[in-house]
C-alpha cells in the first residue's frame, strides 16, 4: 500500500503567501487607502438691526463654519474675513474691524461695529469669508442690507449727588417696553450734571402715541434724572400716513372725459340739426 504524501509546513506557508499576493495582484485597489471624507461646505450668516439712526453705531454678528478649515467637526484650519460697506454715499460710514481671523482661540461670533454717516439711505454690509486648510480654501460672500434713518432723539439730564464720585455706568433705553439700546455715561464728579441724547430710528411705527423709557443701571442711588427719579419717560406722537388720493384722481379724470364726451355729443347733434334745416 502506498504511503500518503503530506506537504511540509514550509510548503503550506509558501502557498499561502502566493495566494495572498495573487489576490492583491488581481485587486490593486485593495491596498489603496480609503478616500478622505469631503469637508462640510462653508456656511455663514451676518445678523444685525434692520435700521440705524444717522450718525450712530450698531453691532452686527458674523457666524461662519465648515469648509476646509473644519475636519471631523473641529476647527483645524483658519477662517479669515474682510468686511466693507456699500452705498450711494459712504461719507462718515465705516465698519470695524474691517478684517480678521477666526481660530479656536478667538471663536465665533465675530462682532462688527458699523458706524452710520449723516446721510439717510440704504447701506449693505459686505463680508467675504474664506475657510482654509494647509492645502485648499473656499470662499463665501455674505451681505446684510439695512436702512439709515433720520432718528427721533431722546434727551435727558442726569444729576450726580453731592457725596461721592459716580463711576461710569449705562442708561437703558426702551421703546414701548422693548429694549432698543443703551447710553454709556462717563464718570461724574459730585454735583455734576450730564446731558445725554439717544438717537433711535422710528420708521415703521404705527400711528399714535409711543413712549421711550430711560432707566439708570447700577447707580446705587448716587445719580438721578433731573426729575429726581431713576426712570424717565418721553412720549411722542406718530401721525398717520396721508390718505391716498389716487382713487379721487382717477375718478376726476373719468368724470372730465365724461363731461367732454357729453359736450362733444351735444355740439355734434346741434350741427347736424342746423345742416338739415
Amino acid at each position: 500500500m502506498d504511503a500518503t504524501v503530506r506537504p511540509s509546513p514550509v510548503a503550506l506557508t509558501l502557498a499561502l503567501v502566493l495566494v495572498t499576493l495573487a489576490t492583491f495582484a488581481f485587486a490593486p485597489n485593495a491596498l489603496a487607502a480609503s478616500p478622505a471624507a469631503a469637508p462640510p461646505p462653508i456656511a455663514g450668516s451676518v445678523t444685525g438691526p434692520a435700521q440705524l439712526a444717522t450718525s450712530s453705531n450698531a453691532t452686527f454678528y458674523l457666524n461662519a463654519s465648515g469648509g476646509p478649515a473644519y475636519s471631523g467637526g473641529k476647527l483645524t484650519g483658519t477662517i479669515t474675513w474682510n468686511a466693507s460697506l456699500s452705498g450711494t454715499n459712504l461719507t462718515g460710514s465705516a465698519v470695524s474691524p474691517a478684517s480678521g481671523k477666526v481660530t479656536n482661540s478667538t471663536g465665533l461670533p465675530v462682532k462688527l461695529v458699523v458706524t452710520a454717516g449723516a446721510i439717510a439711505e440704504p447701506l449693505t454690509l459686505l463680508v467675504e469669508v474664506k475657510s482654509a486648510s494647509s492645502t485648499v480654501n473656499q470662499t463665501l460672500n455674505l451681505t446684510r442690507t439695512f436702512r439709515v434713518m433720520i432718528p427721533y432723539i431722546v434727551h435727558a439730564t442726569l444729576v450726580a449727588g453731592p457725596n461721592a464720585v459716580v463711576l461710569p455706568f449705562t442708561v437703558a433705553v426702551a421703546l414701548d417696553g422693548t429694549p432698543v439700546g443703551t447710553v454709556s455715561v462717563p464718570q461724574l464728579a459730585p454735583n455734576a450734571t450730564y446731558y445725554l441724547a439717544f438717537r433711535c430710528p422710528t420708521s415703521g411705527l404705527a400711528s399714535g402715541y409711543h413712549t421711550f423709557t430711560l432707566s439708570i443701571a447700577d447707580p446705587h442711588g448716587l445719580v438721578t434724572f433731573s426729575n429726581g427719579a431713576t426712570v424717565e419717560s418721553t412720549t411722542f406722537y406718530v401721525a398717520p400716513a396721508p390718505a391716498s388720493n389716487t382713487v379721487w384722481y382717477v375718478a376726476g379724470i373719468v368724470a372730465l372725459f365724461g363731461v367732454l364726451f357729453i359736450y362733444g355729443t351735444r355740439v355734434a347733434a346741434r350741427r347736424r340739426g342746423s345742416a338739415q334745416r
